[in-house]
């Protein structure tokens, strides 16, 4: 009867990791050379979210990026967004490590890639969006108490500076252009900020190039030296 259980646990171990981390384990009949890594929903960082809410927690995949770095056998990652942001110092924390990998990376947008995916998203070494995507640029928020202080107000302003450095530093869109769409104020009806759609990110330079899966994979294995045509 031990036995049995263990067999079943064992067999349940690939599904448990689809559902829960979107992953496709090894113990699936799918092979690859490549690493996907999805970012959906909420990026959670350091407080937990609502149950109802969809969210990718951050705890999750920095284990995952750094078994694509130490794992021989895989050549490269693709990671694939359709987020609303989230957690600031999480997302940063994740865009830094992904952007630090010395293997090939590429990420492709589908659906949304909002306020602190865009860094995750400029974070890999080439990057793709759907044309009926959108990208969201806007200043930094907060929730909760809030001091009214200069030091508060100093703080932001500096978070924001780092996402807006990260951005500038990997990707072609300078500072000044993505301070301005930031801060715009016609764009949005109840809110500051840029809705880009798709050709849009790719016209200020944050993203360099519209397409699809099948684009995004193709540049990663064109990256990684493999022979697509054959």
């Amino acid at each position: 009867m031990c036995e049995e259980k263990d067999k079943t646990t064992q067999a349940a171990e690939p599904v448990d990791l689809i559902k829960e981390l979107g992953l496709l384990a090894a113990g699936t009949n799918f092979k690859s050379d490549y690493q996907y890594i999805p970012i959906i929903g909420c990026v959670e960082g350091h407080m937990v979210l609502a149950s109802d809410n969809k969210t990718t927690k951050y705890e999750h995949l920095i284990p995952q990026l750094i078994m694509v770095e130490e794992n021989p056998d895989i050549k490269g990652l693709l990671l694939v967004l359709n987020t609303v942001g989230g957690d600031v110092e999480a997302g940063l924390a994740l865009a830094e490590l992904i952007a630090s990998l010395s293997k090939p990376t590429v990420s492709l947008v589908i659906g949304g890639g909002h306020s602190i995916g865009i860094p995750l998203a400029v974070s890999a070494d080439y990057s793709f969006v759907a044309k009926s995507a959108t990208m969201t640029l806007h200043p930094i928020r907060t929730s909760g108490t809030l001091i009214t202080a200069d030091a508060t107000f100093d703080y932001m302003r500096k978070t924001q500076e780092r996402v807006v450095d990260f951005i500038v530093a990997h990707s072609k869109a300078s500072k000044l252009h993505i301070e301005e769409k930031m801060n715009a104020t016609g764009n949005m009806s109840n809110d500051v900020g840029t809705i880009l759609f798709g050709e849009d990110a790719v016209k200020i330079g944050i993203i360099d190039e519209t397409g699809g899966l099948r684009e995004a994979l193709g540049k990663l294995k064109e990256l990684s030296g493999e022979n697509v045509n054959k």
